[in-house]
């Protein structure tokens, strides 16, 4: 084979195989890429000449699946564009590890479970065959744990590299990072300190949504909807004079946290109501009928019980009314064991009882039990259907629980701080530029600030400790902070700076914050991460902010957004110029792939038996923020296009063509005689044209449809057409025109195609270039346009047709396709016959035809006619 050495001008000798074959070439040049550092960034470098990539960092500890081929694919097609147009590529890859996709993974892979009030174990392994019911596993040390969640997340990310490299992402293996590595710790810590010094970043008691099972709070972006069964109880609160009021509730569980009745201010029916009280079933704690427009008139009764808290609504009318706390459901989702203060001794008091300590699910058994009794229950529940909370990893509903937790300002209780987050997704460029109103759709429903706290071991530490009172009170309100040359840093495990660890716990002396960042807090700062903000400035001056964003559009309210606040917060800025948006992959029935449904494919199966390009192929033929079917049908189309693409340079190496055969730029294309040849490069000088216009505006997929067409019409005609031509039947003059419009043609398509199939391309390349096809030019039209200023990109598609039917009329005959034409008409307008004019001796010896009339005529589709066909020989 050829030598491929990078970088090296002079024409090498063509040299191809017998029999090409697309199996092997993953490994071959996934291999010789990073060896030879074909897609290593040049540090030495402006920002002008930099095309900078926020690559996602896939969840490491999560298993692969064909979402990941497509996404990447995608962005990795405009990385390889990028870096043929001359762009100095900085595509780097993280891998997201920290958080609780890393923690679950460990317990099932291990048998283990944390408590932080183990002691450390040197050298702990766990149990080669972990136990299987969750009781019996390992309990082991936070230090422990974390230990493990590391060592299981680097072996998880070898399966990821290999993956990709296999797939063909140009990304730069030198420059990965882990979002729990030092590098990501400290960028994520300095973030969180900036941000506290800024007055972005605060501490507050407050409503939370808790997620029972983990024992962590959950953000509103991880927040979701599944419809779940319930009931509707209509249960009577009492009026002074002894009227009933009704209400109808899904959660009578938490009649003892009620501190309100709420209607509409318009509702006729309850506005007599308003400012009165009545008092609780059960419990008879006495509260007030209160208005509000969330109300909803028509729902219920239209009239509802606010209780601390049933829900995020709740929330809002305790806020908004300045109504009590009186709040019962703890962390461990269990209602509090001791009478609270508001219910009074004696009946009250033990009715409570009944529900002490018990789940909410006992509790609400219970309460309906004792409503039937005492018959504040009318009729017997109703049952429906209903969303209700979740944690998207959760199995369980959300219960609000108030706790200590911190947050970042989003915006949602910040009209100003909206608006400029608004403003800022306005000066991003959106692809597809409908997505843009997803961004601020979601802006515009938030509730409340970002809760970026979690009750959590393996993840970056918030790095603040709290000072020991006297008394042994923890004194929130001073935090003590670390200076920023001292990140990373890890509470939990190290002093405050001015202390000595014998003081930890201790009255005068300090107690770390146990908790860690959001994964989303880390996952924020990619762009600072990655381009090496407070680690390499000179790095990061010219790769941020960053050009491109690619992403799934699923994730606009959690990544994109939190990236933006972060940027704008931080920096004062956007933290990409574009961003590009993925659509998901969906099953034969048009449904989302997920692990819970069962019907997500794996990669590895699919790259064996299609190979990367082929893959590449269908990903790539898809738009962006388009959701897209899984179809192995496209697959085989995309395999079918790399083997024609070898088997079709090989035909045209095999003429004798040489790089020297290419008319390139200043190029003497003199050479170029004959007009099917210059027709055929003013085709392809369209393609191009178009074909950079499309990749200019994000849109891979019709460059890919352009140049698949183009290429087609390439091989199943033109090639058809100068067979002859190029053997030499026509002279040398002849020949030398064919070659030099079959070695342009060839190297064009090779340059249009590497981005998506770089596997087939570079081999092709290797046969008779030097260097590597991924560090050439992009095409431009410019290369041949002034040889081709005045043909017609029209021939060819003429003359094709022409040539089509001919080979109809020989099919419908039942003859060889060799059988000699005596005679036809080829009928059509009088443009077209000027056009097969141009290639009629091609198309006769293409045809075998030896007398081909041209006659001007209508034909009623358009198109092109061939009639009174006389064939040498009869049907058999």
């Amino acid at each position: 084979m050829a030598d491929n050495t990078q970088g090296t001008d002079t024409p090498t000798t063509v040299n191809y195989p017998d029999k090409p074959a697309l199996e092997g070439l993953e490994e071959k040049y996934s291999r010789q890429w990073r060896e030879q550092g074909t897609f290593a960034f040049d540090e030495d470098t402006t920002r002008e000449q930099v095309y900078s990539i926020d690559t996602p960092p896939p969840t490491a500890s999560g298993s692969l699946h064909v979402g990941h081929m497509f996404s990447y694919t995608q962005t990795d097609v405009i990385a390889r564009y990028q870096r043929m147009t001359g762009k100095n590529v900085f595509y780097p890859l993280g891998w997201d590890d920290n958080g609780l996709p890393t923690e679950r993974r460990v317990q099932n892979y291990y048998g283990v479970r944390c408590d932080p009030a183990y002691a450390y174990v040197e050298g702990y392994r766990p149990p080669e065959k972990p136990a299987r019911n969750q009781r019996d596993w390992d309990v082991v040390s936070r230090r422990n744990f974390i230990e493990l969640c590391e060592e299981l997340a680097v072996e998880d990310e070898k399966v990821f590299e290999h993956l990709f490299a296999t797939l063909g992402l140009s990304v730069d293996w030198k420059r990965t990072y882990r979002t729990i590595d030092d590098r990501s710790r400290k960028v994520s810590q300095l973030g969180f300190l900036r941000d506290y010094r800024a007055g972005n970043a605060y501490m507050a008691e407050a409503p939370t949504m808790w997620d029972v099972t983990f024992r962590t709070a959950v953000a509103q972006a991880e927040i979701e909807d599944k419809e779940r069964e319930g009931a509707y109880h209509r249960v009577a609160f009492h009026r002074p004079d002894g009227e009933k009021v009704f209400i109808e509730t899904t959660r009578p569980e938490l009649l003892a946290s009620c501190v309100a009745l709420v209607a509409h201010p318009d509702d006729d029916r309850y506005k007599a109501l308003f400012g009165s009280t009545v008092r609780s079933p059960l419990f008879d704690v006495e509260v007030e009928v209160k208005a509000h427009h969330l109300a909803q008139p028509d729902k219920g009764s239209g009239i509802a019980m606010i209780c601390t808290f049933g829900d995020l609504t709740d929330v809002t009318w305790w806020r908004e009314l300045e109504l009590p706390t009186r709040a019962l459901i703890g962390r461990d989702g269990r209602f509090a064991s001791e009478t609270p203060e508001w219910i009074a001794a004696g009946a009250p008091a033990e009715r409570y009882a009944n529900v002490a300590s018990k789940t909410v699910f006992s509790a609400q058994q219970a309460v309906v039990e004792m409503l039937r009794e005492s018959g504040d229950l009318e009729g017997e529940p109703k049952k429906i259907t209903h969303p209700v909370n979740f944690y998207e990893k959760g199995d369980k509903p959300l219960e609000v629980v108030t706790s200590r937790q911190w947050y970042f300002r989003n915006g949602g209780r910040d009209t100003d701080l909206r608006d400029a987050l608004i403003r800022r997704g306005r000066e991003m460029d959106w692809h597809p530029p409908f997505m843009r109103s997803r961004y601020e759709n979601w802006i515009e429903g938030l509730n409340g600030d970002w809760l970026v706290s979690r009750q959590r071991f393996f993840g970056v530490p918030i790095p603040v400790w709290y000072p020991v009172e006297a008394d042994g009170e923890l004194d929130y309100d001073h935090p003590i902070l670390p200076a920023e040359e001292q990140l990373p840093v890890d509470p939990a495990a190290e002093a405050a700076p001015g202390y000595t660890e014998d003081q930890r716990d201790q009255p005068g002396g300090f107690t770390g914050d146990p908790d860690i960042l959001d994964t989303w807090a880390t996952s924020s700062l990619t762009p600072q991460i990655a381009t090496g903000w407070a680690v390499d400035e000179k790095l990061h001056s010219v790769t941020f902010p960053m050009d491109l964003r690619p992403q799934g559009h699923d994730i606009i309210r959690t990544w994109l957004f939190s990236t933006a606040v972060r940027s704008h917060s931080l920096a004062d800025t956007i933290p990409w110029t574009n961003t590009a948006l993925s659509g998901w992959i969906l099953d034969p029935d048009r449904k989302k792939m997920s692990k819970s449904k069962g019907n997500v494919v794996v990669p590895h199966e699919v790259l064996e038996k299609y190979g990367s390009d082929a893959v590449r192929y269908w990903a790539a033929s898809a738009k962006l923020g388009a959701d897209t079917a899984y179809d192995e049908g496209q697959m085989k189309i995309g395999r079918r296009l790399a083997i024609k693409l070898l088997n079709a340079s090989k035909f045209v190496l095999g003429q004798g063509v040489t790089e020297a055969s290419v008319i390139g730029p200043g190029a003497d294309a003199s050479v170029l005689t004959n007009g099917l040849d210059r027709a055929l490069l003013a085709r392809l000088r369209d393609v191009v044209t178009q074909s950079s216009e499309a990749f200019a505006r994000y849109e891979y997929a019709r460059a890919l449809q352009l140049t698949e067409s183009f290429f087609w019409t390439f091989t199943d005609d033109y090639v058809e057409l100068v067979k002859d031509r190029a053997y030499g039947a026509r002279g040398e003059a002849e020949q030398a025109s064919v070659h030099a419009a079959l070695a342009t043609t060839l190297d064009t398509l090779l340059r249009l195609f590497a981005p998506v199939i770089p596997f087939a391309t570079e081999e092709v390349w290797s046969w008779w270039r030097s260097g590597s096809v991924h560090r050439a030019q992009w095409p431009t039209a410019d290369s041949f346009a002034p040889a081709v200023a005045d043909a017609d990109p029209e021939v060819l598609a003429a003359v094709g047709q022409a040539l089509s039917g001919l080979r109809k009329s020989k099919s419908e005959a039942k003859v060889k396709q060799r059988t000699e034409v005596l005679s036809a008409t080829v009928t059509g307008s009088a443009a077209q016959v000027d056009q097969v004019q141009v290639g009629l001796e091609d198309l006769k010896a293409a045809g075998n035809a030896r007398e081909l009339a041209l006659s001007e005529g209508t034909v009623d589709d358009g198109g092109l006619l061939v009639t009174d066909v006389v064939l040498a020989e009869a049907p058999a």
